[in-house]
């Protein structure tokens, strides 16, 4: 199989690397509008069957030609291309699968295109796409699901005030899911709440407490697959009074990407200001990151009440310097592209994960490259 990578920073680079580790993938593309990121990251590879090329995927023209001699299509760019570039695809034949973003419906743009020769798949990251994959798994194994709770969060191993927080993607997106509302089931009724709120108290191995709170389009899909639950939710994880401080900003209108003031007769959006004074608090400057997850699937299998819970905890790779959100991430969109390449998922069409990823392959080959995920099980 021939699979081509957009974007060359720090997910893209480390799709390649996994895809390059394939037998069975014979030509790995890299594409960038920054050529010169993208050939360093060959040269620093340095495999006979990587290329790098350059695009612009704003012309769709060039996008196409690029494309059109691959078999699968990896968009590692930034969310606001996923609908263009899922576009491009379909028209040259060549399948897709992309990271998400439901800020703006991304996603459901996505989901709308139709194909009938291809697989697109968006939505691949963690949170939504390792959760929404476990979710899809569980829930495969009941009868009748009842309820679908999802806990997800990137925290650095060591936290530092004020934050406690070091970003391991865009801060821009960020921002956006503590601002915009989450959309959850409860009682059977579909509702919005807060982003921020309802914070509980959550305990993994190693760590605890923590605390867990709502945030905007963790959900993803979900809603859609499973229009008849009782409950479902999704929380972020932080270290404790995060939220807290994270409200306060959000509150402040410090946040929201509409709102300008006016300061020495020029417009500013106080966002972009944040971000900047944000950005050296918050980076993440080689530390150690850790990514935890925690999907419960309840319902009924054979007439008894029955909870699937799948667990994660992944740590930086120090060795090779690579994070543990890259490593969750860039691993589960090329298992992911590869199980389309290597015949596994045969289904033809745009679905959302936890409709067209087999859980159990997932987890195996996830497994293989050193991201465990555990399930365990229990009636009621």
């Amino acid at each position: 199989m021939k699979v081509i990578v957009l974007g060359s920073g720090l997910m893209g680079k480390e799709v390649v690397r996994d895809l390059l580790k394939s037998e069975e993938v014979t030509t790995v593309g890299l594409a960038d509008i920054d050529l010169e990121r993208a050939n360093a990251v060959c040269a620093h590879l340095q495999a006979p069957k990587l290329k790098a090329h350059f695009v612009d995927a704003t012309n769709t023209e060039m996008l196409a030609e690029i494309i059109r001699s691959y078999d699968i299509v990896v968009n590692a760019l930034f969310y606001s291309f996923n609908e263009l570039v899922a576009q491009t695809a379909v028209e040259v034949g060549v399948h897709c699968v992309d990271l998400g973003g439901h800020i703006g419906h991304i996603t459901d743009k996505v989901l709308q295109l139709k194909t009938e020769h291809t697989t697109v798949i968006p939505d691949l990251g963690v949170a939504p796409g390792m959760n929404n994959i476990l979710a899809g798994y569980g829930a495969s194994k009941l009868d009748k699901v009842s309820s679908i709770k999802m806990y997800v969060g990137g925290i650095p191993l060591k936290p530092e005030p004020p934050l406690e927080y070091n970003h391991v993607f865009s801060m821009e997106g960020v921002l956006d899911h503590y601002t915009d509302p989450s959309i959850i089931v409860r009682n059977g009724v579909k509702q919005e709440v807060s982003s921020l709120s309802e914070v509980e108290k959550i305990y993994f191995d190693h760590f605890g407490p923590l605390e867990a709170f709502h945030t905007s389009g963790g959900t993803s899909t979900l809603l859609y697959s499973y229009p008849i639950l009782d409950e479902l939710e999704y929380k972020t994880i932080r270290y404790p009074g995060h939220a807290e401080k994270s409200k306060l900003l959000v509150d402040l209108n410090l946040t929201r990407r509409e709102v300008e003031v006016e300061i020495k007769g020029q417009r500013v959006k106080p966002r972009d200001v944040l971000l900047k004074v944000l950005d050296p608090i918050v980076a993440l400057n080689g530390k150690i990151d850790v990514v935890l997850l925690r999907v419960i699937v309840s319902g009924e299998k054979n007439g008894e009440q029955k909870t699937y819970q799948y667990e994660m905890i992944t740590y930086k790779d120090v060795e090779n310097d690579v994070t543990a959100m890259a490593r969750a991430t860039a691993n589960t969109i090329s298992v992911v592209a590869q199980m389309i390449g290597n015949g596994i998922i045969t289904k033809r069409g745009v679905y959302p994960p936890e409709q067209i990823v087999p859980g159990k392959q997932y987890i195996a080959e996830m497994a293989e490259r050193g991201v465990n995920i555990v399930e365990s099980e229990w009636s009621s």
